[in-house]
């Protein structure tokens, strides 16, 4: 399935300026509408960017009102309290960026059931993990972050790059996954250059954190010191640490979640998530009264949910054709990369994927 649309510059310098006021305050007629974290942002070059983008695209296309609403403490209470103020404003439909989402989408889905909800990267549940339940009015969406970073750590290698580092904020399912991806796709790289063992080296750790602070910076600046050429940094606003150190040590950087070039020069390319063309293509069924609530959606390479942003990506030795000849292969899963390891009941560590021509350095 081909992708419904695609941004242009224009929507994107204009995300700061259409409808995306601090919510404090009630509104009302405001259709659709995204709820954030506390610490968050709708310009933060990550998930909740690429979400509010989806957002306002499609808002603007046709001239309904959107607004962004953000939660006055990061709490499930919290973020119940948000969607409620959202609800209130005229919200027909909500659309929540992250598993940290998952309870406050249980309690809602509930309290208005007349209300359409997105949640990206969750399932409703109970708070505890025990209850899941996902009805009518809800739909949500994952993505194979596996493939993303394959798709980084194959084109890493093929780039050139052979000692590398993965700096993942905590160790929830899509950080781990993106991180093993990345692994796999160095590790398939290295075998079609007929690499030997030990060729590439990857440093990887989870600072347990999702911040920009200077213990991450101190960090990342260690790994480039010691000789580390790369760092795919998965962490959301740690990835603002990583870029920093990488600047001072003429270094590079893979993004993460949405494309980060404008971020940083460092920034090499980003293993992203279409976070915005799906909910475009979503709110598209809503709006055509197909809205696929009660469901669970898993986005990849076979839809173009995931993948790299060559356009404006800065490589010199990795092409276009080279991505997408890499590309069709995940679509076809030959040899069986786009599943690798990953089944439905685990999600494997750095430790357990069996790699021939990559060390990798668990720290």
């Amino acid at each position: 399935m081909k992708k419904l649309m695609s941004l242009t510059l224009a929507t994107v310098l204009c995300l700061s300026l259409v409808s995306c006021t601090n919510s404090s305050e009630g509104g009302e007629g405001f259709e659709i509408a995204q709820v954030i974290i506390a610490g968050g942002t709708i310009d933060d070059k990550s998930f909740s960017q690429g979400a509010w983008e989806g957002v306002v695209s499609f808002a603007t296309e046709r001239n309904l009102t959107h607004k962004y609403y953000q939660s006055t403490e990061d709490t499930v209470d919290g973020f119940v309290r948000t969607i409620d103020l959202a609800v209130r404003g005229g919200a027909k439909v909500v659309v929540a960026a992250g598993f940290v989402f998952e309870p406050a989408i249980f309690v809602a889905q509930d309290r208005y059931p007349d209300v359409k909800f997105i949640l990206l990267d969750g399932v409703p549940q109970d708070g505890t993990y025990t209850e899941y339940r996902i009805e009518r009015n809800v739909c949500s969406v994952f993505y194979a972050e596996h493939q993303a970073g394959f798709l980084a750590g194959y084109a890493s290698v093929k780039e050139g790059f052979r000692n590398m580092g993965f700096i993942g904020g905590m160790a929830v399912p899509a950080v781990v996954k993106f991180g093993y991806g990345f692994i796999q796709g160095a590790e398939y790289a290295g075998k079609e250059l007929g690499l030997q063992p030990d060729d590439i080296n990857i440093k990887y750790t989870y600072v347990g954190n999702f911040d920009a602070s200077p213990a991450n910076q101190t960090l990342a600046a260690s790994w480039y010191h010691g000789g580390t050429e790369l760092i795919f940094s998965c962490g959301g606003p740690v990835g603002f640490s990583v870029m920093a150190a990488a600047e001072r040590a003429n270094t590079k950087v893979i993004g993460v979640d949405s494309d980060q070039s404008d971020d940083s020069d460092t920034v090499i390319t980003s293993a992203v998530k279409m976070l915005a063309n799906s909910v475009y293509q979503i709110l598209d069924l809503y709006l055509k009264d197909r809205f696929p609530g009660g469901t669970t959606t898993v986005l990849d390479v076979r839809n173009d949910g995931v993948g790299l942003p060559m356009e404006t990506s800065r490589f010199q030795n990795f092409t276009r054709s080279d991505y997408d000849a890499i590309y069709a292969l995940l679509v076809e899963n030959k040899n069986g990369i786009a599943s690798g390891i990953l089944d439905d009941t685990h999600v494997a560590s750095a430790a357990e994927i069996p790699v021939s021509t990559v060390t990798v350095l668990i720290t």
